[in-house]
């Protein structure tokens, strides 16, 4: 099968016009190279391509459709955060809708959701995720109404913690909102800071909706108990622990993989997301947020609980591959046995 890893590289992204937020995320060499090898040693046919202005026309090159049907004869692995402007996880989808290119991970809609912290919070709601009491601000001016403080301030639009500051008082929160409007030139959403422990529900499917092992961040005796970029970017020295599986009770690991599917369902993902929760210090837990784009990196969360589940890094990427294909075509992508789901782990209920 021909698959096309698209990604986004620094260099030589082509664009009309430099316009619009810049996105600050990208896929790094080795992890696309990983999913490259992952693909072509299951027999795939895979080359790497921009998501850029230049795509379409190359993709056409590369997968043309069926001569007698005109159907796909190949799909996208989606590795592409997007360059620029507002919900920029959604571009890429949003570009292969319109071509009619299958493709791994969430459509244009639920990427939108998910970047879009304030309408992901109050879809959660709707569907009775607990989630920490918000509220959105566009200035310092702005008060916190019903908030109690410490409070968690963040960019309305933005991911991976850019931005994020722990505000324990009024003249730190009108601070933290106004260099957020000014920095990144959107609303902040600010949210009351729930003390306790932090939990990662890592998700794989459609139809069931698979949870891999949760898995717990260890803050041990760091002071900031929230994880920040510097944290996620490998740049911080107290950088917290992953402990996998997360060291809570069965019937509590049912009810945060059960809320980790109810955010995946209310905020239209698929194929693969992370779900991040806190679990207050009388064990009532509440969602932060979802990752629509749960980072493939070989030392990430979410391949930490991969490999927890028995998955291999390639096995995964084919297991994804496939979830994908069955989404769209109803069977398997024809890959070898690596997309199986592991028999030697314990079943994720």
């Amino acid at each position: 099968m021909k698959i096309a890893v698209v990604r986004n590289h620094a260099k030589t992204d082509r664009v009309i016009s430099r316009f619009g937020q810049v996105c600050p995320e990208r896929y790094g060499r080795s992890s696309v190279n990983m999913v490259l090898d992952s693909l072509r040693q299951a027999g795939h046919v895979v080359e790497v391509f921009n998501a850029d202005t230049t795509l379409l026309g190359r993709l056409e090159r590369f997968m043309p459709p069926d001569p007698a049907t005109g159907m796909p004869t190949g799909l996208v692995m989606n590795m592409s955060y997007g360059i620029q402007g507002e919900c920029r996880y959604a571009h890429l989808p949003a570009m292969l809708e319109m071509a009619g290119i299958p493709y791994t991970g969430s459509g244009p809609l639920g990427h939108a959701v998910a970047l879009d912290k304030v309408i992901a919070k109050i879809l959660m709601l709707h569907a009775g995720v607990p989630t920490p009491p918000f509220q959105v601000m566009g200035g310092p001016e702005t008060e916190a109404d019903g908030l109690r403080f410490p409070l968690v301030v963040k960019p309305r639009h933005e991911s991976t913690s850019f931005g994020l500051r722990l505000a324990r008082d009024p003249r730190e929160l009108a601070e933290a909102v106004q260099t957020m409007t000014a920095k990144y030139r959107q609303e902040a959403l600010v949210e009351e800071y729930i003390d306790g422990r932090e939990v990662l529900a890592p998700l794989l499917g459609n139809d069931p909706v698979e949870c891999l092992p949760l898995v717990e961040l260890d803050f041990d005796e760091r002071e900031l108990r929230m994880v920040t970029y510097d944290d996620k970017y490998h740049k911080a020295v107290d950088e917290p622990g992953k402990i996998c599986p997360a060291t809570v009770s069965d019937a509590q690991a049912a009810r945060l993989r059960e809320l980790a599917r109810a955010t995946f369902r209310a905020c239209q993902c698929k194929d693969y997301a992370r779900v991040d929760m806190r679990i207050d210090e009388a064990g009532n837990p509440s969602v932060l947020e979802i990752n629509s784009m749960a980072s493939l990196s070989v030392n990430g969360s979410y391949m930490l609980s991969a490999r927890t589940a028995g998955y291999t890094p390639a096995s995964l990427i084919c297991r994804i591959v496939d979830v994908t294909h069955r989404r769209y075509f109803g069977d398997s992508a024809g890959v070898g046995a690596g997309a199986a789901r592991p028999k030697d782990r314990k079943k994720q209920a």
